[in-house]
This record gives C-alpha cells, structure tokens and sequence, in this order.
C-alpha cells in the first residue's frame, strides 16, 4: 500500500485546534486529509479499512470531525469513530455532487473535498444517520422473512398446477 504524506514538521504538534478530517473509504484501503483550522492540509495518509487500522490511527487524535460518504462499510466505521469521541459526518453519496460528478475519480481528491466540505459547512454534504446494529439486525430478519413468505407464495401458486400436470402425464400413461 502507497503511504501519501504531506505531514509539515516544523517542530510543533500539528494536531492543535480545531481539526477537520475527511476519509475516503475503500473495501481494501481508505484514503484520509487532516486540515487545521485555517484549512491548510497538515497530513494525507491511506489506512487499511479495518477497525484495528482506524482504531490505531484515529484513537491517537484529539476530537475532531470527520467527514465520509455513506457505503459498505461507512455503518460500521461511524459508530467506532463516534466510540472514540470524534464528531462523524456521513454524508448521502448520491447528494455530494462535487465528489459524483467529478471527471477525476481520485481517493485522495475525494477526502480533500470531503475535509473541506466538513469544515466548510456540513450540511453541504446532505448528512445521514445510520441505524443501529439493532435495529440493521431486525431490518435483515423482517426482509429474510418476507422473502421466504413470497417465495412460499410463489410455490403454492404453482402447485396446483403441476399436480394438474402430473395427473394428466400419470392418466397417459
């Protein structure tokens, strides 16, 4: 995995005042900008989407807001995020039109203007709230279930008519 570092080391700790991160989240890896206060880029990185990687790389930060699209795995990610006392931003990823529209499909780019974006003003990004694993856990049960009642359905609306299918083969015979 590439390792993108713009991390400026001038011999204070960059992670003072207000920061604003937005992450760029991937199957395999996610992207992530750091931007201070005055909006300035103070780190980039990739990490691997796992909660060991974010757990190492966003439990040592001081609170901040983070920013990300929903997706995959943005669920699971903005509740660790949120355990670990950061402010999370989802943004509703069909709505971010300076990220869907853009010509230049960039994971790097996307976490840039997801940063920005969160400083800047979130309701820009058209925030969303997760459900809670409850209550994803009961959505699944209810749609397993209408599922296994339609496809019961569907095979009661047949069975008449093989049985009728059947009987008409055995009287042939």
């Amino acid at each position: 995995m590439q390792k993108i570092s713009t991390m400026q080391t001038s011999g204070k700790n960059i992670f003072e005042g207000q920061l604003t991160i937005g992450v760029d989240l991937g199957d395999r890896s996610s992207a992530y900008c750091v931007l201070n206060e005055a909006g300035e880029i103070v780190l980039e990185h990739k990490l691997a989407t796992t909660p060991e990687a974010m757990k190492q790389v966003f439990s040592s930060m001081p609170r901040c807001r983070i920013a990300m699209e929903t997706g995959t795995h943005s669920p699971w990610v903005s509740r660790l995020l949120t355990a670990l006392g950061h402010e999370v931003i989802v943004g509703h990823a069909q709505r971010v039109r300076l990220i869907t529209k853009s010509r230049r499909k960039d994971d790097r780019q996307d976490a840039r203007k997801l940063a920005r974006l969160a400083r800047i003003d979130p309701e820009l990004l058209s925030p969303v709230k997760h459900r809670s694993v409850q209550a994803q856990l009961h959505l699944t049960e209810i749609r397993a279930r209408a599922g296994l009642v339609s496809a019961r359905t569907a095979l009661s609306e047949w069975r008449p008519r093989v049985s009728e299918v059947v009987w008409r083969t055995a009287a042939q015979v």
